[in-house]
């Protein structure tokens, strides 16, 4: 070691000495950090490393001061204030075993030392204090339990009080151990016995907790209180019970995927003998509970719920598909003979409104989860021949049972469906059917009728056979129920153009009439809500046509109507609702054709698309205003709340659509956010489809540009966000998505370190590097302002100071750029960067042999900003080294500093003044005879 940087070491020492005295004691550790970077002794660095301890402990950063302090030790075993200190912190994050050694060795080396003493004595007692808590708790859970039992206590205050100290203790690791220990799942297997609703909704919130990430307690509770029983919970009427029994079930088989995917071995692995054993056992008690009589219509959609998220794979990265082919073939025709029943005739299942739905998508997750023909082959076999046995010798009623599992595969697994609808007598039976004279049978053949009009195999075929018995049926039948799903039927058929203004299927006029009917059905509360899906699926087709827009958003009460409905009972209404929104927002993907590709189609004769006058930009932002003043916002969020399976993906992505619609213009965020707009794009920024996360993921960046972040997303929400903002500053994402989410980062970045610290963790700035060559100016701006505000971070100045990269000359040679807004991110980053880190300075002059130029244009530029930020870099330089200072001030640099600081009062004029404050100090320059 020279003996300069040895005496700058102990330079830097004392200065932090200094300042820790002065209670500054980020400056302090500043000092300590800058000293163990010029090289110091092994026994300066321990000394060094116990003082940034003691900063960490002032600052109450107790993991850094152990982590400090232990530095300390390695470099010095006998370091006793490092020993001492590390024992302070270690008690703090409440490891009082390990304070407790640290202390002995304390006292050892110094067993006058009173202070020494004093703290054993203390954390001795804290030590005590803990093993007298944990027995008390062991006293804690006996006495509740005693409670909760005790037949004389029915429905006081007392045993209300218990259970919730009960669910309470259960969530802590710690206390879910001790219930488990104290015999606590046979305790709680009686509370379920008690058959009272309360006592049943504490023992299963509590074996929540027990059961909750951890394998071997999970397999133990199954044991004891067996699959079957917990399974059968489900099957109750209280609704409240199934679903706690619900949430129960997910949390074991999480608890049961994890166990398998870790392969467990050692003490755990001798508890648990097979967790994939007993997934299937808990799996194959679901899909028997699907079929069997007496089980609750609510169950029975929680079971598919379960199905539905333990079975498929997560991701078709994982390759093993075998629990979905072991499902398929011990359950398939259990999930069909759900997907089949008719809803609630005697001897019948219970089922509710959403159970068919659910089976369907429980059945198109299984057939998107198979990896080949064979495999699909084999699913196309079980559900022909299940159909087939139902189709031919039941009489009737197993032709409309076969008929409504087709409807199921159709809105499924749709390709399913279309083999179903080509086995020999069923569309023709479906025709047949419509024209019965028996509401339900028509109801069940208009409804398959429905379903295959989407499909292209069976459109013409449908065109051909069933338009006129459709129409028939809207213009004769005397029943609301059929004469609106008739209608739909042609609305499906009828929009077949889509949003092409010139492919209209029916007569000029006729959508209109159709779109005021299906209103009318959706304003008419009087109608049960299963029929009134309809109107709203009708809309869902007939909005294509921006006449019906118009209308749609203009009727007040159909609006409240529609947005009463997503909230209703009936789930399976929130794809319909979406889609109509959709519609009516534009936020379909559409695309301007091509005028020379119009031409020269006119010219051959061929069809051209034409857009609707009505779906110009001012029509649809009229339209957006209207839908907002309507509540589009709270339904939207209520829809993403649902906890059903019919929120799909492709469902998800429609509300992400008409999201970002409505924060299009920047005077309508506002509403969004005030509604709980925020809230709800998180969820969909983070699961569903690729396009619907991009869509969801933009318009959370549109709101975090223009409005408070902290306001908008409070508390922990705010750092949820910058998962998705980072997701777009992906290269397929567009230009003004990149934008946008470098716009969005850049105010978040501003905002606090623990922030900045998660875009780190979300390697967003090699990107942002990335975007700071971008050609496109505004990018450019985006990611220089982005990353000036990351720069305020550690980890982001110690990029800029590694050897061997370009990054400072970037910034320097962007301060001298024409683009004024570009100058003033990369000299703010300069002038930050140069305070934080002064070795930077003396680094500047060899990045570019411009360099003078630049920091002189800075100074002599007209905007006081720029030539603010330009004297702040020039002043860092010049205290960072004498040498520097020399340079600059043989230039005409001085001339301009003088200038400069005879102008009226400023920062501009107090840094130039620091500047040639310095310089004299320096020697380099003189104070003339006025003392300036």
């Amino acid at each position: 070691i020279t003996l300069n940087s040895a005496s700058s070491v102990e330079q830097l020492r004392k200065e932090g000495n200094e300042l820790f005295k002065c209670g500054d004691y980020e400056g302090a550790l500043t000092a300590y950090t800058q000293a163990l970077g010029l090289g110091a002794t092994p026994q300066d660095q321990a000394i060094l490393h116990r003082n940034r301890a003691a900063c960490h402990l002032k600052l109450e950063d107790y993991n850094k001061a152990e982590t400090e302090a232990s530095k300390a030790i390695e470099k010095d075993g006998g370091d006793v204030k490092a020993l001492y200190r590390r024992s302070q912190a270690l008690e703090k994050l409440g490891r009082l075993d390990q304070a407790v050694l640290d202390l002995q060795r304390c006292v050892s080396l110094e067993p006058k030392n009173r202070v020494f003493q004093e703290a054993l004595r203390n954390i001795g007692g804290q030590i005590q204090e803990k093993v007298r808590y944990m027995s008390s708790t062991d006293a804690k859970v006996e006495q509740m339990f005693q409670i909760l039992l005790d037949p004389e206590e029915k429905g006081t205050e007392k045993k209300q009080k218990a259970s919730q100290n009960l669910v309470v203790l259960a969530r802590e690791d710690a206390g879910a151990e001790k219930i488990f220990r104290s015999n606590g799942v046979q305790l709680l297997q009686r509370l379920l016995d008690t058959g009272e609703t309360d006592l049943m909704l504490a023992a299963l919130r509590t074996l929540v907790g027990i059961c909750s990430e951890h394998q071997s307690r999970t397999v133990a509770t199954l044991s004891v209180l067996g699959t079957r029983r917990v399974v059968s919970i489900l099957g109750v009427e209280n609704q409240a019970v199934s679903l706690a029994a619900c949430h129960l079930l997910q949390v074991m088989s999480d608890a049961l995927k994890e166990g398998i995917k870790k392969g467990f071995r050692g003490k755990e692995g001798a508890i648990i003998v097979d967790p994939a054993r007993e997934l299937k056992v808990l799996i194959s008690n679901l899909l028997e509970l699907l079929t069997e009589v007496g089980v609750s219509g609510q169950g029975r959609d929680n079971a598919l719920t379960l199905l539905i998220k333990v079975v498929p794979r997560k991701s078709p990265k994982d390759p093993n598909n075998s629990l979905t082919l072991w499902v398929i073939d011990q359950g398939l025709k259990k999930i069909l003979e759900v997907g089949g029943s008719v809803q609630d005739p005697p001897g019948e299942l219970t089922v509710t409104a959403n159970s068919r739905m659910s089976a369907s998508i429980l059945l198109s997750k299984l057939f998107d989860d198979l990896k080949c023909d064979a495999e699909r082959e084999n699913f196309h076999r079980l559900c022909e021949n299940y159909i087939k046995s139902w189709f031919e010798g039941h009489g009737l009623a197993g032709k409309l049972r076969a008929i409504q599992t087709v409807s199921c595969l159709l809105q499924g697994p749709c390709d399913a469906g279309n083999r179903a609808l080509e086995l020999s007598g069923v569309m023709e039976s479906v025709i047949a059917l419509c024209a019965s004279e028996q509401e339900e049978e028509q109801l069940v053949a208009v409804e398959a009728l429905i379903h295959a009009a989407g499909k292209a195999k069976r459109a013409s075929f449908i065109t051909a056979n069933g338009v006129s018995l459709l129409k028939d049926l809207y213009k004769r039948s005397e029943k609301d129920s059929i004469r609106i799903r008739a209608l739909v039927g042609l609305c499906k058929l009828g929009s077949a153009g889509g949003t092409d203004f010139s492919m209209k299927q029916f007569a000029e006029g006729s959508t209109l009439k159709l779109a005021k009917q299906c209103r009318k059905w959706l304003c008419n509360d009087q109608i049960d809500a299963g029929t009134r899906r309809w109107a709203v699926e009708g809309l869902a087709y007939l909005t294509f046509d921006a006449d019906v827009k118009e209308e749609f958003v203009e009727d007040e009460s159909a609006l409240k109507a529609l947005f009463q409905l997503s909230r209703s009972e009936d789930r399976s209404v929130l794809f319909a609702v979406a889609s109509a929104l959709v519609n009516c927002t534009n936020s379909y993907d559409y695309e301007e054709p091509d005028p020379k590709m119009v031409e020269l189609a006119k010219y051959a004769k061929q069809h051209v698309p034409e857009q609707h006058p009505k779906d110009k930009p001012s029509f649809v932002r009229a339209r957006v205003k209207k839908l907002l003043a309507a509540g589009v916002v709270s339904a939207m969020t209520c829809m993403v709340k649902t906890e059903s399976p019919v929120l799909t993906n492709s469902c998800r992505e429609l509300l992400s659509r008409v999201f970002l619609a409505l924060v299009e213009e920047v005077e309508d965020r506002g509403t969004v956010v005030a509604q709980g707009g925020g809230k709800s794009l998180i969820p969909l920024a983070l699961e569903g489809t690729d396009v619907g996360q991009t869509k969801a993921a933009q318009a959370l960046a549109k709101l975090t540009i223009t409005s408070n972040p902290e306001m908008t997303f409070p508390g922990e929400r705010i750092y949820e966000v910058v998962r998705p903002l980072v997701s777009l500053l992906h290269l397929n994402c567009s230009g003004l998505q990149n934008f946008e989410a470098l716009m969005a980062l850049t105010n978040l970045a501003g905002i606090s370190e623990r922030l900045r610290q998660k875009i780190l963790k979300e390697k967003a700035v090699p990107m942002i590097e990335g975007y700071m060559f971008e050609e496109h100016e505004m990018i450019r701006r985006a990611a220089t302002e982005c990353m000036c505000n990351l720069a305020m971070s550690k980890e982001v100045q110690d990029l800029f100071e590694a050897q061997g990269n370009d990054r400072l000359k970037l910034l320097v040679l962007y301060s001298g750029e024409d683009d004024e807004l570009l100058r003033r991110a990369a000299a703010g980053g300069l002038a930050m960067l140069t305070s934080m880190r002064p070795s930077l300075c003396s680094r500047i002059p060899q990045v570019t042999t411009h360099w003078l130029e630049i920091l002189q244009a800075l100074l002599l530029s007209p905007s006081q900003e720029l030539q603010h930020r330009g004297a702040v870099v020039v002043l860092n330089m010049v205290e960072a080294s004498r040498e520097t200072a020399s340079t600059l001030m043989e230039s005409e640099v001085l001339e301009i500093l003088s200038v400069l600081a005879k102008g009226e009062e400023s920062p501009v004029t107090r840094a130039a003044a620091a500047c040639l404050g310095k310089a004299v100090e320096y020697r380099l320059i003189q104070p003339n005879r006025d003392g300036e």
